[in-house]
């Protein structure tokens, strides 16, 4: 059966045909489809896990079990996960391991632009990689049959451009594989010193076998055309290259990039006249072919940063680029903003107000950081801010105690944020952490975590008391605040700032993108009280705008939550709500 899918979607569809039976991941733009689609699937059991290291070490378990599992996450995320990953790579697999870790060049939704291809050579461990949804399904099944023939997990690395673009896929049904006995082995899974040691070599050779397997098998392939010029390429660049060139050129397209083949590469190189390697990021396939004496270009007139597109190829091999202006030339530019009745908006409100020094962390609270709020001043990475506070008024020797704050989401709380405040609380800083509880993952689209008391599938389930878990963590201030409450959280703010010992203050209001939250009426504008100050401004609500010299209220946006009409000196703002 012949399907229009997208990428993630094809991933998932490949997992469900190979006999997957255990998923556990942590959302991640742009990885987090493959798991939506393959908890539809009854035959896997699926779940979020806290973060990608708890996911890869669950899979690890199933493995251990017989069973084929997956574990799916972005680039980032496989930072979180690269200690098990490392050393799964030498116990090997019982049942098939595949990891799904998807890049993003261009940085549409990340803090960096890193290339996993790093990760899998550091690792020792195969990576496939596919260029369209066809790949996605074809290459899933293929991983797990190399999983279990080779003794290894397997990363299958996509992209932000393959994972959401779609094309044909055809299905067949679903192949489970008996389950294999689990077998006490304490040389190959217990890792300590003097088994690692043995674990090495098998790893080495492991991985020359895995190189002989490329040359043959297929994953990797020609396509000769014209001479003049072969490009080596993979992945979304694949697309690219066929679109400007098509059969002008020869094409080594390679679906696995780790290990990359040799023989093949050589064999390619001597049947054209000129080699050229069309990679994104970084230069891994340019350095291999230069490792092995053959004169390539490719980063001599290739960028290494942001995503390639057929127009930047056509001008970098010197074509012919189309006239007329790119789509981001001719729309106006709509910069990111927090939806309009964001609980977050009266807390960062507050926090700009209070002139607070604000480490922040990654979702969509980082947003916080724009205009007009400007209230972030630091985010790093999953966790940070609640580790960096720490270090920051321990270092200031109490210069900035009373005015810095950390603030982070209730998923990446659970994520990373656990650790850093166990910090806090064992040596003691005077450091106050704001959990910004929207009851979701909301960055992802609205994923569980263990704080919403609800499973993948949206039925009940665990959920930890964030209250009670940072009070057993050794914090005797802990607080809640409607964020919708300007007073009361400049009061909650104020209060915990002035205290000398360490304090939490949960700011918790759902998302107002919820389906289940009940808007209030939205407000308008009494023109005839409006003086045009602006100062409802404040806030970056894309729900008030200044039209002739006045503030407007857009009614199909606004959602009632009243943090606008707090503000207004005046009270020119006014509920639409009919009195029955």
């Amino acid at each position: 059966m012949k399907e229009l899918m997208l990428g993630n979607k094809a991933f998932a569809r490949g997992l469900y045909e190979a006999g997957c039976c255990f998923v556990s991941s942590y959302p991640g733009t742009p990885s987090t489809e493959v798991t939506e689609e393959a908890a539809k699937y009854d035959e896997i059991y699926c779940e979020w896990a806290p973060n990608e290291k708890v996911a890869m070490e669950a899979a690890f378990g199933a493995s251990l079990s017989g069973r084929r599992s997956f574990c799916g996450m972005k680039h980032v995320g496989l930072n979180v996960a690269a200690d098990p990953l490392y050393t799964m790579s030498y116990t090997g697999v019982n049942g098939g391991v595949v990891i799904c870790v998807a890049d993003d060049a261009g940085m549409h939704s990340s803090q960096n632009e890193q290339d996993s291809r790093h990760h899998a050579i550091a690792a020792k461990v195969p990576m496939l990689e596919p260029s369209d949804s066809k790949e996605a399904l074809e290459f899933a099944k293929i991983a797990y049959q190399i999983s279990e023939d080779f003794d290894t997990p397997v990363i299958m690395k996509m992209c932000t451009r393959v994972a959401h673009s779609q094309s044909v896929v055809e299905t067949s049904e679903r192949v489970v594989p008996e389950r294999k006995a689990y077998e006490k082995n304490i040389p190959k899974y217990v890792m300590m010193p003097g088994n690692a040691i043995r674990r090495h070599p098998f790893v080495e050779e492991r991985t020359r076998k895995l190189r002989e397997w490329s040359e043959t098998s297929g994953i990797n392939r020609v396509e000769m055309g014209g001479t003049a010029i072969g490009i080596i390429t993979h992945s979304t660049s694949y697309q690219y290259v066929k679109e400007v060139f098509g059969d002008s050129v020869s094409v080594l397209k390679l679906g696995m990039v780790n290990p990359l083949p040799e023989k093949m590469i050589k064999d390619f190189a001597s049947k054209v006249e000129k080699l050229v390697v069309v990679e994104e990021l970084d230069p891994i396939i340019e350095n291999h072919c230069k490792a092995l004496g053959l004169t390539v270009s490719g980063k001599d007139i290739l960028p290494l940063e942001g995503e390639f597109s057929q127009n930047m190829l056509r001008g970098a091999f010197g074509k012919e680029v189309p006239s007329g202006n790119a789509v981001e030339d001719t729309i106006p530019m709509r910069p990111p903003v927090m939806c309009a009745g964001c609980p977050h908006r009266g807390l960062f409100y507050t926090l700009n107000k209070n002139k607070c020094t604000v480490l922040g962390d990654i979702g969509c609270y980082t947003l916080g950081a724009v205009a007009p709020l400007s209230a972030i001043d630091m985010t790093l990475c999953m966790g940070a801010s609640v580790s960096a506070i720490h270090g920051y008024n321990i270092a200031g020797e109490g210069a900035n105690e009373g005015k810095t704050v950390a603030v982070i989401g209730d998923s990446t709380f659970m994520h990373s944020g656990m650790t850093g405040l166990a910090n806090i609380a064992y040596n003691q800083s005077n450091s106050t952490v704001i959990i910004l509880d929207n009851s979701i993952t909301g960055m992802t689209g609205h994923q569980q975590n263990p704080t919403t008391g609800y499973n993948i599938k949206g039925d009940p389930a665990g959920k930890i008391d964030l209250e009670a878990l940072c009070r057993a963590m050794g914090f005797n201030r802990v607080r809640v605040v409607d964020p919708y409450d300007l007073k009361a959280c400049d009061a909650a703010v104020k209060e915990e700032l002035a205290a000398n010992e360490p304090s939490v203050i949960i700011s918790r209001r759902p998302c107002a993108l919820l389906k289940y939250v009940k808007h209030n009426a939205p407000l308008t504008v009494n023109t005839d009280k409006c003086v045009g100050c602006k100062s409802c401004m404040r806030i970056g609500c894309p729900a008030i705008s200044i039209k002739d010299g006045k503030a407007r209220v857009d009614a199909t946006l606004c959602v009632g939550c009243g943090v606008c009409e707090q503000m207004c000196g005046v009270k020119a703002f006014e509920s639409t709500k009919k009195d029955n």
